[in-house]
């Protein structure tokens, strides 16, 4: 069945390659025409400036055309690179994007319509001349395209900087796609599972009061369902909390980072001075370094007080964790000596949030303390 398709397939690869020939006949015309009228104008100024009788209305006519051909051959030739992609694009549907600063690809792009002089104008030539040769269409197609897709198109530079810029919103939507599903959760907990574990709490708790006259093995079933259910109750709020705390989308970060510190085990003092906000995904990272930098203290730094400061320079928003522990904190190795790298875990998850949003982190941790964590991240990331 394949094989029984093939001529079609070919007649009409022939067709789109013998169309395209033609269309790089008129399009290497027009281009000839076009950059033969500047190289005259110009070559009238020189042959002006050479042969003439001198003096300055013959230097000005030389420097008038000089300038003319400067300003006009970008221009020109910036139009004829469009032509040529929207010629490719319409025949043959090959996608060339223009180049992202065309004024220095403006070499690149006179070269191939120099040589679509040549390749243009015999390709388009020899293709009418023999049509029962699609090889020598589908030839001149092929050698046409390469020469379109390095000339015309953004150099090798431009193209990893556009694949870069491709990825970075890439990875930017991702992190908001991210922080936006954190903040659904939290709000379907909030108001589903929350409000009926709340429910559940209070109607056991008043069971356990009205059933107080009960016997014992029923007063205990009902007491230990109620304390379950509280239980349950914190951790969920908890786990609320880690996704996104509603106080951080309500007030901001500063807000945010005193409650955090307020329900610290351990005496936190905190200072934050932004005078603008950052962009809602770069403070849901601040919040969550320092929610995890303070939770790294309490597990395994034994300190007793930390410092959490969080300043705004310009567009950079530093994040400064400090504490009076035993130090040692390794961020890419493990630091508990059973291979577990419970802590050099977590010190990795907190340079990962600031590389989310093309921020840093760095750790300065020597034996015997003080530990300080240092990020840095970009307000508009």
């Amino acid at each position: 069945m394949v094989a029984g398709r093939e001529p079609l397939y070919l007649d009409v690869m022939t067709w789109r390659a013998t169309k395209n020939a033609l269309a790089g006949l008129l399009t290497g015309l027009a281009g000839g025409v076009l950059l033969g009228v500047l190289i005259v104008i110009w070559g009238a100024a020189i042959f002006s400036l050479v042969e003439g009788p001198g003096g300055w209305a013959h230097a000005a006519l030389y420097l008038a055309g000089v300038v003319l051909v400067s300003v006009l051959i970008p221009g020109v030739v910036q139009g004829l690179s469009a032509l040529q992609r929207a010629r490719l694009r319409a025949t043959l549907g090959a996608e060339i994007p223009a180049p992202v600063r065309p004024l220095e690809r403006t070499g690149h792009q006179l070269a191939y319509h120099l040589l679509a002089l040549f390749t243009g104008v015999a390709g388009g030539l020899l293709v009418p001349l023999f049509p029962v040769a699609p090889g020598l269409a589908r030839w001149v197609t092929r050698t046409d395209e390469r020469m379109a897709r390095a000339l015309l198109g953004p150099g090798r530079r431009e193209e990893l900087a556009q694949r870069v810029e491709s990825l970075a919103r890439s990875r930017a939507g991702l992190v908001a796609a991210a922080d936006a599903e954190r903040r659904r959760i939290e709000r379907d907990l909030h108001d589903g599972a929350q409000q009926r574990l709340v429910s559940l709490a209070m109607n056991l708790g008043m069971a356990r009061e009205r059933f107080e006259s009960e016997s014992e093995p029923v007063r205990q079933a009902i007491a230990a369902a109620h304390d379950e259910a509280v239980l349950a109750l914190t951790e969920l709020r908890q786990f609320i909390r880690g996704l996104h705390p509603a106080v951080l989308s309500d007030r901001g970060l500063g807000p945010a980072l005193s409650g955090l510190a307020a329900r610290a085990p351990l005496p936190v003092r905190l200072r934050v001075d932004v005078p603008r906000p950052a962009s809602p995904g770069v403070e849901a990272v601040a919040y969550f370094i320092v929610s995890e930098a303070i939770a790294n203290v309490v597990k395994h730094a034994q300190a007793t007080q930390a410092e959490v400061t969080v300043t705004r320079a310009d567009d950079v928003l530093r994040i400064t964790v400090t504490d009076d522990g035993r130090g040692g904190a390794a961020p890419l190795m493990p630091a508990d000596g059973d291979g577990t790298g419970s802590r050099g875990t977590g010190l990795r998850g907190l340079a990962q949030r600031a590389a989310a949003v093309d921020g840093t982190l760095s750790i300065d941790s020597p034996p015997g303390g003080p530990t300080v964590i240092t990020a840095e991240l970009p307000c508009e990331s």
